[in-house]
């Protein structure tokens, strides 16, 4: 079984600090860090993972490859580090939404599918980073992998609860469905105008309500 990876604000952290740190990384402040991340998160977005090299970070930001590693153990550290921090982001605003629409599940489920279309028409969009980095590594049991699997599973959880609010008479399939046409729209966010976008979550939500609910 893969190991499970904390998606918290604090789970980036370094994976381990050195009790007695030197003078220079004891003056280090935490924008450092900050920097870092940002820096590799903008790249890792924008060319790929396995595209952007630790020298690459390093000179874009303008920090020590010393501080880089004082602060991500590894390239992977970075890159678990990048996805987590875009889950919390992610859910905080989905999370947001559902509780704007608290007790009407119906006008969650368009809300939610509005803001999911306005998110896929950002001119700096390419994609989940989820499904993005998951889809550069075959290996099953790479750690960014792991982070990718429990993001996939939050979001089933969310839609379960928001199908059995919905009346669905089987969930759980409701939920699948659902999970598959917010990805799918993720993965073909280049094929659809912003007009088209909100138009098709939508009539395709609620079609796959009506459905559920037959």
């Amino acid at each position: 079984m893969a190991k499970q990876i904390s998606l918290s604000p604090t789970a980036a952290a370094p994976l381990d600090a050195p009790a007695a740190r030197t003078a220079d990384a004891a003056a280090e402040t935490p924008d450092v860090r900050q920097r870092i991340l940002d820096t590799a998160s903008a790249l890792f977005y924008s060319r790929g993972v396995r595209a952007v090299g630790v020298d690459l970070v390093v000179a874009e930001s303008g920090v020590a490859k010393t501080s880089l590693y004082r602060h991500f153990r590894t390239k992977d550290d970075l890159i678990v580090a990048f996805l987590a921090r875009e889950d919390v982001e992610f859910w905080a605003l989905w999370d947001d939404v559902a509780a704007k629409h608290a007790g009407d599940p119906a006008a969650e489920l368009d809300a939610q599918m509005r803001w999911i279309a306005k998110r896929l028409a950002r001119a700096n969009y390419r994609g989940c980073p989820q499904i993005n980095v998951a889809a550069e590594f075959a290996e099953y049991d790479h750690p960014s992998r792991e982070v990718s699997r429990q993001h996939m599973q939050a979001m089933r959880q969310r839609l379960t609860v928001l199908a059995r609010a919905l009346g669905a008479a089987r969930a759980n399939d409701l939920a699948a469905q659902l999970g598959v046409l917010v990805n799918g729209a993720f993965v073909s966010a280049s094929l659809l105008t912003p007009e088209e976008a909100p138009r098709v979550l939508l009539s395709a939500a609620r079609a796959l309500v009506a459905a559920a609910r037959a």
